[in-house]
């Protein structure tokens, strides 16, 4: 496949270019100096996760579009090789392979939960494939191939704790889903409690689909703690803030939330289910700094109706500029060559502030931002600048350890 210059530009204009649904077969060492450098992309644009994935190939198509109108990266047109994993992980195994073996992608963006990452990620290691998981999550993985550029627990949940104890009281109840990302930050919060000279009275776990909450909220109501903390998941525990409010608890014993609000909630709830939940992220939309507001309004004036722009959003276009940023400072695409070039800490300006590739975690320095719902939006409360991902550094040192490939559970 050729794409003249001519094409290039036009392109630019017209904005990227965008594979859906049967990427070309190109071999890498085909390419030519006007030829497209390839961007992979999984992220679920159908299913119960795609309110969070649209936001962020929208983030990514922003990215490519605006590199591609400056002239390009090292002369050449960005093209994004884009596949819909419909919220299914056996998709997201099948589509891996596609962008290593078949499509010759120079870098992969993607994945949501940590389900889909630790499916993709053995993969892209195997290949040899740059991969870059731009999600919030729980923090632990160790691989020299993979760059998680979201937040993790000690940049987030360390700051949202002690803040809602500090409002609320010291006696706490941990309700989280039912799968790595529940349980290992429930483990994060629990250390947090105590930390901060507080008790942990339950921590109880809900699979996904779980959508009635009735005889866990009247355990609550026995215990009688001063504080939620949910990590709960995705549409379906949506109800449990309903059904909390319905029970009358709502006024009774406030909420603080990992995952609360990364989506639609505060919009699609009722003022009164919502109205006073505390959250800590690495970006809220509501953020009212110029490189914010830039970026919320090219997003809003491409894709009117896109969902909630959260810190998937930022942390994808964010990853992606950290890649460019490497691949000019590289001068090839070759992947150890960006590879070193992000270790060299590599940094970007982005919607949410300076954000700092880490060489020895291959995480990020970055802000992070503790905000409560007000009127069905976000109120920022406070920032925390240059937070570091202290619990992935506590266990992972790729300088030391080059071939260290793994995720961690922390024992906290």
């Amino acid at each position: 496949m050729s794409y003249s210059r001519r094409q290039f530009l036009r392109s630019s204009i017209a904005g990227s270019v965008t594979i859906l649904a049967a990427p070309a077969l190109i071999s890498r060492h085909a390419y030519g100096a006007d030829d497209p450098i390839l961007v992979g992309s999984l992220h679920d644009q159908s299913g119960p996760i795609a309110a969070s994935g649209v936001p962020m190939v929208a983030a990514l198509n922003l990215g490519i579009e605006e590199v591609n109108a400056a002239g390009g990266l090292l002369g050449r047109p960005l093209q994004l090789v884009h596949y819909d994993t419909q919220s299914n992980i056996q998709m997201y195994s099948q589509y891996a392979q596609q962008l290593a073996v078949k499509d010759k992608v120079a870098v992969v963006h993607g994945g949501i939960t940590s389900a889909s990452r630790e499916a993709v990620r053995p993969t892209f290691d195997r290949f040899k494939v740059l991969y870059f998981y731009n999600t919030l999550y729980e923090g632990g993985v160790c691989d020299r191939n993979t760059f998680c550029t979201g937040t993790t627990p000690a940049q987030t949940v360390e700051k949202l704790v002690p803040y809602a104890m500090g409002k609320s009281g010291k006696k706490v109840y941990i309700i989280a889903a039912d799968y790595n990302y529940g349980q290992i930050t429930s483990k994060w919060m629990a250390k947090y409690v105590k930390d901060n000279g507080g008790e942990v009275l339950s921590v109880d776990f809900f699979p996904l689909d779980v959508t009635n909450f009735g005889p866990t909220i009247s355990k609550i109501q026995a215990a009688k703690p001063d504080l939620i903390l949910s990590a709960l998941v995705g549409g379906n525990h949506t109800s449990f803030y309903r059904q909390w409010t319905s029970a009358g608890m709502k006024s009774q014993i406030p909420i603080a939330s990992t995952t609360f609000g990364l989506v639609n909630e505060p919009s699609t709830l009722d003022a009164s289910e919502s109205e006073g939940i505390l959250g800590a992220y690495g970006y809220f939309e509501e953020l009212t700094t110029p490189a914010s507001t830039d970026f919320v309004g090219k997003l809003r004036a491409k894709t009117p109706d896109l969902p909630y722009i959260a810190e998937l959003a930022a942390g994808t276009y964010e990853g992606f500029y950290l890649w460019v940023e490497a691949v000019k400072k590289a001068g090839v695409i070759d992947r150890m060559a960006v590879i070193e070039a992000l270790e060299s800490g590599i940094t970007f300006e982005g919607p949410s502030g300076k954000v700092v590739l880490d060489h020895a975690t291959h995480h990020t320095t970055r802000n992070a931002y503790l905000a409560e719902v007000k009127e069905r939006k976000w109120s920022v409360l406070e920032t925390f600048p240059e937070a570091k991902p202290l619990d992935t550094a506590g266990v992972c040192d790729l300088v030391k350890n080059p071939t260290d490939n793994k995720q961690y559970v922390i024992d906290v």
